[in-house]
C-alpha cells in the first residue's frame, strides 16, 4: 500500500491498523463507511467500547498522516467515515471504471491487493479476499471484451497476455495465445507458450487442458527450422541444446547413473526459459524407448551440444563436460572439471547439475548477444534486440550501454508482450540510476518500476524477470520486502539462477540481514564462480561485511571487484567507506578521485538520499565511512 500528497510527500500512517482504515475508506469509492463496520473489520475480537477507542486513535493517526488538508480530505462523523472522492486518485478506481473501449485502467491491476495488510484481523482477511475477487472478476470481464473483439493477430496476442496476467489459468486466453502464434507461423513461440501454459496450471496445482497437450505433443514431433534457414525477417527465439548422456571412461560404470546425471542436467538447464534442452542418448544405448526418442530429437536442428565423460577413482568422481557451438563446427565455448566425493549419487547428480545449468546459462547469453550483433537482418525481433543489449549491460561502458538502452526501447516496442524486453529493459534503468548515466534520476526510477511490473504482469514464471524485477523494486523503489518475496518466487522457479541468489542477498542486506545476505550471495559465487557477474557477486557481497563492521573482509571484495570491471561505479561507493573507517586516507584520495570521474556529482548527501538501506544504523555507517574518505557532504 502507498499513499502521497499532490508534491509526492509519503503520507501512509505507521500504524498497520491505521492502513488498514485507510484501504477500506479509499475502496469504498463515494459511499460513506460506518465506524461499526470499521471496528467489525480490523477489531473483531475486541469488545465494542476497546474496538471503538481504538477506531478513534486511529482516525487520529490518519488525520495526523494526511497533515493540513486533512479537515477536507477525511470527512467524520459520530457514525461514518469517508473519504472526498473528488480530492483523491485511488489506482482500484480506475481499474474500477475500466471498458474495452478505455482499457487503460488494466495496466493498475495486481493479484497481490494489499499483501502488506494480511493477518490484521481474520474479518479483515476475508473482506481483501473479497475485494480481490471483485477486481479480479471486473478486469477479467473487460480483458475478455477486449480478446473477443481484437482481430488482427499481434493485437490478439497482446489482449491474451493482458487477460493471463489476470487469469493466469483462463484456457481461452492461452489457446488464442498458441493460436496466434501459430497464425504467425512461429512455432518457437507457440511452443514457449505451450510449455509456460502447462507450468502455470502445474504449478497452480491442475492438469493442462488437454487439447493443449496434444498441441504441445505435436509441435514437440514439428522439425525446428535450423538458424541458418530463417529468412531475413525471421529469428529465434531461443537457443536449442541437446545434453548428450555422459561417456564412462571406466569399465563398469552403471549407465543407469549416467542416464540420471543426463536427465538431471536436462532438468536444470531447462529452468532457464530461454533455452530449449533435451537429453540425447549414449552410443551404447539398446533400449527401444530410448531409441525411439533419440530418433525423435534427431529430426531437431539443435544449436550447441553439452557432451560429458566420467570417471571414477575410488572415492572420488571426476566429470569433466564440454559445451561445443554446433554451427561453428563444434568450437568449444565453455569447459568445466567437476571433482566430488562418490558417496550420495542423487546429491551428487543435483549439485553438479545445478551448478553447469549456472554456468551455462551466462555463457550463451554473451555468446548468443554476440552472435546477433554480427548478424544482419532486416527487422529484428524482440527476442535478437534484447539479447544484442545484454553483453552492453555487463560491461557497463558508457556508450555502448547508452546504445543498449536504445535496443530495448526498441525490443518493447516491436513485441509490447515480450516480458523479457520489458526487465532486461527496466534493469538497464536501474544500472543508469546506479551508476549517475541518468539525466532524470526521478524520471528513470519510475520508468523502471513500470516496466518491472509489466514484466511480471506478462510473464510471472520468468525467474530471471522475477529477480530482476525484485532488485529493482528493493534498490530503487527502498521496499526490500517486496524485493524479497519476488527473489524467492524467482528461486522457487528456478534455483540455479545465480544472479536471483545475489539479488536476494542485496534485498536481505538492505534490511540489515547481512548474515543472511552473505549466504546468499555466496551461494551465487558457488553456483557460478567465473560467471561475467562476477564482479557484480563481489561488489554484492563487500556491503553485508562493511555493515557487519568486518571492513578487512569488505575490503578484499571490493578490490576484486574493481579488479574484474573497473567501470562500476557502486563497487567505488562501498569500497571508499570501507578505506574511510580502516583510515587509509592515501589509498581513499586515488580511489575518490577514480569515482568523482565516472560520477561527478556525488556526494554524501547524494549517497543517502539513493541508499536503500532500512536501518538508520547501517545507513550513518556507510555516510559516516564516506565523509571520512573524504567525499564532499554536497
Amino acid at each position: 500500500m502507498q499513499a502521497a500528497d499532490g508534491v509526492g510527500r509519503d503520507i501512509l500512517p505507521r500504524s498497520r491498523k491505521t492502513r488498514g482504515v485507510l484501504a477500506v475508506l479509499a475502496l469504498a469509492g463515494s459511499g460513506r463507511v460506518l465506524r461499526t463496520r470499521l471496528t467489525g473489520l480490523l477489531w473483531s475480537r475486541r469488545g465494542n467500547d476497546q474496538a471503538r477507542a481504538s477506531l478513534r486513535q486511529s482516525v487520529h493517526e490518519l488525520q495526523r498522516a494526511l497533515g493540513p488538508n486533512a479537515s477536507a480530505l477525511l470527512l467524520a462523523n459520530r457514525n461514518h467515515l469517508s473519504l472526498a472522492q473528488d480530492r483523491i486518485w485511488v489506482d482500484a478506481s480506475v481499474l474500477a471504471n475500466a471498458t474495452a473501449n478505455a482499457p487503460q485502467g488494466l495496466e493498475l491491476f495486481r493479484r497481490s491487493l494489499l499483501d502488506d495488510l494480511v493477518n490484521l484481523d481474520p474479518a479483515f482477511d476475508r473482506w481483501i479476499a473479497d475485494e480481490r475477487l471483485r477486481m479480479m472478476q471486473g478486469a477479467r470481464s473487460v480483458a475478455e471484451q477486449l480478446l473477443t473483439t481484437n482481430r488482427d493477430v499481434q493485437g490478439q496476442i497482446s489482449a491474451a497476455e493482458r487477460l493471463l496476467a489476470i487469469d493466469p489459468v483462463h484456457e481461452g486466453a492461452w489457446r488464442a495465445l498458441i493460436r496466434a502464434h501459430m497464425d504467425q507461423s512461429d512455432r518457437a513461440a507457440a511452443r514457449t507458450a505451450l510449455e509456460r501454459c502447462t507450468s502455470t496450471f502445474c504449478s497452480a496445482g491442475l492438469m493442462p487442458p488437454d487439447d493443449m497437450a496434444s498441441l504441445f505433443d505435436s509441435l514437440l514431433h514439428e522439425r525446428l527450422p535450423a538458424i541458418s534457414s530463417l529468412q531475413r525477417n525471421e529469428a529465434p527465439r531461443g537457443i536449442r541444446l541437446v545434453v548428450q548422456v555422459p561417456r564412462a571412461l571406466d569399465i563398469g560404470e552403471p549407465d543407469c547413473r549416467l542416464a540420471g546425471l543426463a536427465e538431471e542436467i536436462t532438468v536444470a538447464v531447462s529452468q532457464f526459459r530461454w533455452i530449449f534442452c533435451a537429453t540425447g542418448v549414449s552410443e551404447s544405448a539398446t533400449d527401444t524407448a530410448e531409441v525411439a526418442k533419440a530418433r525423435t530429437w534427431q529430426r531437431h536442428d539443435f544449436d550447441y551440444l553439452l557432451d560429458s565423460t566420467v570417471q571414477r577413482s575410488e572415492n572420488r568422481l571426476r566429470i569433466i563436460t564440454r559445451l561445443l557451438d554446433v554451427h561453428d563446427g563444434g568450437q568449444v565455448v565453455w569447459a568445466h572439471r567437476f571433482d566430488r566425493p562418490a558417496n550420495d549419487a542423487l546429491t551428487l547428480q543435483d549439485e553438479i547439475a545445478g551448478e553447469m545449468a549456472a554456468q551455462i546459462d551466462p555463457v550463451l547469453l554473451l555468446r548468443e548477444g554476440e552472435r546477433l550483433v554480427s548478424r544482419r537482418m532486416g527487422e529484428p525481433s524482440a527476442y535478437v534486440l534484447v539479447h544484442r543489449a545484454i553483453p552492453a549491460i555487463y560491461r557497463l561502458e558508457p556508450s555502448s550501454f547508452q546504445a543498449a538502452g536504445e535496443m530495448l526501447g526498441q525490443a518493447v516496442a516491436v513485441e509490447p508482450g515480450h516480458a523479457p524486453a520489458h526487465a532486461w529493459w527496466a534493469y538497464w534503468h536501474l544500472l543508469a540510476v546506479g551508476q549517475g548515466w541518468a539525466k532524470d534520476p526521478v524520471a528513470a526510477t519510475l520508468r523502471a518500476g513500470e516496466l518491472a511490473e509489466r514484466a511480471v504482469m506478462l510473464d510471472p514464471c520468468d525467474a530471471r524477470a522475477l529477480a530482476l524485477v525484485g532488485h529493482v523494486r528493493g534498490f530503487l523503489h527502498k521496499r526490500p520486502e517486496e524485493a524479497c518475496a519476488l527473489h524467492e518466487r524467482a528461486l522457487s522457479l528456478n534455483a540455479n539462477l545465480p544472479l536471483a541468489w545475489c539479488f536476494s542477498g542485496f534485498a536481505h542486506s538492505y534490511l540489515g540481514h547481512h548474515e543472511e545476505a552473505i549466504r546468499r550471495i555466496t551461494r551465487a559465487q558457488r553456483l557460478s564462480p567465473h560467471d561475467p557477474h562476477a564482479f557484480f557477486f563481489d561488489m554484492a557481497l563487500m556491503m553485508p561485511h562493511f555493515l557487519r563492521g568486518d571492513f578487512e573482509q569488505a575490503m578484499v571484495a571490493g578490490r576484486r571487484a574493481i579488479e574484474l570491471n573497473p567501470s562500476c561505479s557502486s563497487t567505488y561507493k562501498g569500497y571508499l567507506a570501507t578505506l574511510g573507517h580502516l583510515g587509509l586516507q592515501q589509498e581513499a584520495a586515488r580511489l575518490l578521485g577514480r569515482l568523482l570521474i565516472l560520477e561527478p556529482e556525488f556526494s554524501v548527501r547524494s549517497a543517502i538520499e539513493r541508499s536503500p538501506m532500512m536501518r538508520s544504523v547501517d545507513l550513518a555507517l556507510y555516510a559516516d565511512g564516506l565523509r571520512r574518505a573524504g567525499l564532499p557532504e554536497d
